[in-house]
This record gives C-alpha cells, structure tokens and sequence, in this order.
C-alpha cells in the first residue's frame, strides 16, 4: 500500500511550482527592496524639502526683523532730522555773534525765543524717548502700561476696550516687558484696523514658569492656520514684526476662534527665565 502513494521524481530535476516559486519569492524580495530604497529617498527628498522651506522661513523672519528695526530706526532719524534739527537751527540763529551788538532789550528777547524754540526741542524729544520707551512701562511695568493703553482706547468711544491682570506680581525684564508690551501694541493695533470689532478684551494669568495672555474680541479675526499662511508670504508685515518679536523672547501665540463662533482670541504665553519668577 506504501508503494501506491510514492510519487515518482525524476534524478536531477526540479519541480516547475518550486521554480517558479522560488523566483516569484526572489522578484518579490527584490520589489520590497526597492520600493524601501526608492521610498527612503522620497522621505530624504522631503525632509530636504522642509528643511528648505524652514530654512527660507527663519530668513524671512530675519528679514522682517531687520526690516522692522531699520524703519524704527529711519522714524528716529526723521523725527531728529525733520523736528529737532530746524528747531536748534532757528535757536542758533537767535543766539549768533550778532548779539552781543544789540541792545538790552533785543538781546532780551532773543533770549525768550531762544529758550522757547529749546523748550520745544526738549519736548519733542522727550515725546520720542517715550515712544521708545513709554514711561509708564519702564517705572511701573506691563501691567500699568497696558492698563494705560486700554484706557486710551475705551476713551475714545469707539470700541469698549478693557483688560485685567489677575496675578502679575514678579515682573519680566525690561527688554522682555518691552517687546510683550510691543506686541500686545500690534496686535489690538490690527484688531482696530481689519477687525471691525465692538469690545477688546485682554485678560493675564501667571503660571508657574510662564505668564498667559488672551485677547478677546468680537470682531473678524482669522485662525492659527492663516497666521502661519500670512507670515510666509511676503506681504503682511505686521504679522511678521509680532512672530519676529516673539522668536526673540521665545514665546509661543496662538491665533482661534471660539466654539460659539461669536469671537476670536488670541493667545501668548511668555516663559519666564531665572530672576523673573516668584
């Protein structure tokens, strides 16, 4: 009965399913292979891409940066230049040689005009002094700084504008109070331009490590998608002065809008370094 169930197979020969088998195996590990090489350099060619396309991103930022601080600086230099430069030139001229030959009276009153025109001057450059570095922040700090700003805006009637710092106790470094001070600045200066809102409201907890700060308001706002898509493309400025801003004190923003879809907020939140916390 064994006998009956024995297959023969011929000496020396291999079965045609083992064959082809085999190469069908072979072939298969050679596609896997290459499809792992060819996707490999897919995945590098794209990695290579993004790196790129990072790497054009932080130039453009640069770029704004620079930008921002270079139009900053030609405002200073105009504001001398055009206000106080004429100034001191018209003072000049009342205190000439020429005086010392006049009588009591005209020398008297070219004097007055001199000291006048000075008074001026000094004025004007203590306005940009201040423009530079608003009084109120360096002596008080951002909360009263900000405090001031909001006011000005919900006294002009035109937008109700407020805002509440629940526990900023420790206060940031000067330079770091500055440029969150600056972008709180630009940010409610967009609201006010595109948004068309009826209320601004800005609100400030402190956490451990970090303080928060959230921007409410009522009016067209867009998402953090669209901020991301605005600050790559070569136009809007703005946007790109805030990320800027934000890349030099290492802060994070986030741009939303409520689930209500009654309003948009706005979100920064500023680590705090060592000596900064309580």
């Amino acid at each position: 009965m064994n006998s009956l169930l024995q297959v023969p197979v011929e000496s020396g020969k291999i079965s045609p399913v083992l064959f082809f088998g085999t190469i069908g195996m072979i072939m298969l590990a050679l596609a896997l292979i290459l499809f792992i090489i060819f996707h490999q350099r897919r995945v590098m060619r794209f990695q290579t891409k993004m790196q790129g396309m990072e790497a054009e991103y932080q130039k453009m930022l640069l770029r704004a940066s620079i930008k921002l601080q270079e139009e900053e600086r030609q405002r200073l230099a105009a504001d001398l230049h055009d206000d106080a430069g004429p100034l001191l030139a018209t003072a000049r001229l009342y205190l000439n040689e020429n005086l010392v030959n006049l009588d009591k009276a005209a020398q008297l009153q070219s004097i007055f005009n001199a000291k006048q025109i000075i008074d001026e001057t000094i004025q004007l450059i203590r306005n940009i002094s201040h423009s530079l570095m608003p009084p109120t922040l360096k002596n008080f700090g951002l909360e009263s700084a900000v405090n001031d700003f909001f006011q000005k805006i919900n006294n002009s009637g035109s937008v109700n504008a407020n805002c509440k710092f629940h526990d900023y106790k420790t206060r940031l470094k000067p330079e770091k109070e500055l440029i969150t001070y600056r972008i709180i600045q630009e940010l409610v200066n967009n609201i006010l331009k595109h948004s068309n809102a009826s209320f601004i409201h800005l609100t400030e907890h402190d956490a451990t490590d970090k303080i928060i700060l959230r921007l409410h308001h009522d009016g067209k706002g867009i998402t953090q998608q669209e901020f991301i898509k605005f600050t790559r493309n070569k136009d809007g400025l703005g946007l790109k002065n805030i990320q800027s801003r934000l890349r030099v004190i290492h802060s994070d923003i986030l741009y939303e809008e409520d689930t209500s879809h009654s309003f948009f907020k706005v979100t920064l939140e500023i680590p705090r370094e060592e000596g900064e916390q309580a």
